[in-house]
């Protein structure tokens, strides 16, 4: 039976491996092929690949599994998948209750626990320098793809774009962008998923802990010790469910969106996934080299995390995820409570991709053509301005439809990148979960609290 099992992978990777080749001959009519020899083909694909789950035991095996099995379920009854979306709601629904719970008891365990309040100013430069300099070269790698691949030019614009409500949301001004940081109420702070707020209430409260005299602080030491580790045992149960719940996002894009739209605009989706690959290969790797973190226990580290996010297009739905990961990957709890949520308002890698991207391709399509300087300061413009607002809906379009607007570009083609920005959406928040993983390892690094043993041995679940 063992001897059976050594051979499945090898199966189960010539099956697929015919199956996307029938299906590419069928895309270009090369052959007469039956749909119902297609459909066969593919449904022993995803078959085989839940056998290869059930039998590796992983959940990120299941994720990525539920994944295909999502696109497939959705593409052949897409009336059924339409009617999914409320289970992968439920699982952001659990995703979100955990997040302030988890913020808080972490950060101030993190802070008054160890009593270095100047650790915490130090990280905090660190971070933001760091966060700066390397959201500046995605915002390049996006601007060189758009100028390099032209996916704009051409673009024919319909009269009347059948487009989705967006969510009226006014872009943050300099003054708004600082008061936004600080919370007024903090129950306010997390109903609305603030998560920069809720950090910097936690740190606040975290260095008034550890000013108190003990009689006080151990107590609320021992409550918030035993809060985060609750609250992560809530998250391992969350997550059984996230295969669920990746499984029904996967449908309901498939079969609400269908797969002809990606014909249509194929040329800007692989722009901005190619510039996505281009910054891992380009800037993450060499950070990671730099620093001495090791690659491939980074990479299945962070396998989990990125795979929800790129499956929900939410970053919050990974954030539970990231903490735990970073952390058995061998960076002291402190220090992932305090880079991960606050890279998800500063550290936006993959959205500041796509937006410099974006907004010249709005330009291309018009028939516009921008000098370097002016898309320089359309760039950078929309680089301040999405700050803070990583937790709503729909942020980068609203954001992106307000900048056209000030620089007195059309919005006729923000609304045609609307139908397929979902699958934008998936790589961006990927990305962006990444990027702040990999900060939390290089600060840990930076203050000589990484654990090289440790992250060598890292063995997802």
């Amino acid at each position: 039976m063992d001897k059976k099992w050594k051979l499945f992978p090898y199966f189960l990777l010539a099956t697929i491996s015919f199956t996307l080749v029938l299906l590419v001959i069928k895309a270009n009519n090369l052959l007469g092929i039956s749909p119902s020899i297609l459909l066969i083909f593919r449904l022993l694909s995803v078959f085989l690949l839940v056998l290869f789950a059930i039998r590796k035991r992983s959940l990120t095996t299941w994720i990525l599994v539920c994944m295909v099995a999502g696109a497939e379920f959705g593409y052949d009854v897409p009336e059924v998948a339409k009617k999914l979306q409320v289970l992968s709601d439920i699982f952001l629904r659990l995703i979100k209750t955990i997040i302030a719970p988890l913020l808080f008891s972490t950060l101030v365990v993190g802070i008054a626990g160890h009593a270095d309040i100047k650790q915490i100013g130090r990280m905090g430069w660190k971070s933001l320098l760091y966060f700066e300099i390397v959201s500046t070269l995605a915002l390049v790698i996006g601007l060189l793809a758009i100028n390099i691949g032209k996916a704009g030019v051409g673009v024919v614009l319909p009269p009347n774009p059948d487009v989705a409500p967006i969510t009226t949301i006014k872009a943050l001004s300099t003054s708004d962008f600082f008061l936004h940081i600080f919370p007024e109420n903090i129950a306010k702070a997390i109903f609305e998923g603030q998560i920069l707020q809720i950090v910097i209430f936690s740190i606040i409260f975290g260095i008034a802990v550890a000013m108190v005299k003990e009689k006080y602080r151990s107590p609320m030491i021992r409550f918030s010790e035993s809060l985060a580790e609750v609250m992560f045992k809530f998250t391992n149960i969350v997550m059984y469910f996230a295969p669920v719940a990746v499984f029904a996002a996967i449908a309901f894009t498939v079969g609400h969106m269908g797969l002809n739209i990606l014909y249509n605009l194929f040329k800007l989706l692989a722009t901005l996934y190619v510039a996505l690959l281009v910054f891992l290969g380009f800037v993450l790797v060499p950070v990671a080299l730099l620093f001495k973190i090791p690659i491939k226990p980074f990479i299945r580290a962070v396998s989990e995390p990125a795979t929800i996010a790129f499956a929900t297009s939410n970053s919050e739905s990974a954030l539970p995820s990231a903490m735990e990961s970073m952390e058995k990957f061998g960076i002291p709890r402190k220090i992932v409570a305090f880079v991960i949520p606050t890279g998800y308002s500063f550290n936006l890698d993959g959205t500041t991709l796509y937006l410099s991207l974006a907004s010249i391709f709005v330009a291309q399509a018009a028939g516009i053509d921008l000098p370097i300087q002016k898309q320089l300061l359309i760039c950078f413009t929309l680089m301040l301005t999405s700050k803070g607002v990583a937790g709503v809906s729909r942020a980068s379009l609203v954001i992106l439809l307000g900048t056209a607007v000030s620089f007195g570009l059309p919005v006729e083609p923000i609304f045609i990148i609307l139908g397929i920005d979902v699958l934008m959406d998936m790589a961006r928040t990927s990305v962006n979960v990444i990027g702040n993983c990999l900060a939390t390892a290089v600060i840990a690094r930076s203050e000589n609290e990484f654990n090289d043993e440790v992250a060598r041995n890292f063995k997802a679940e």
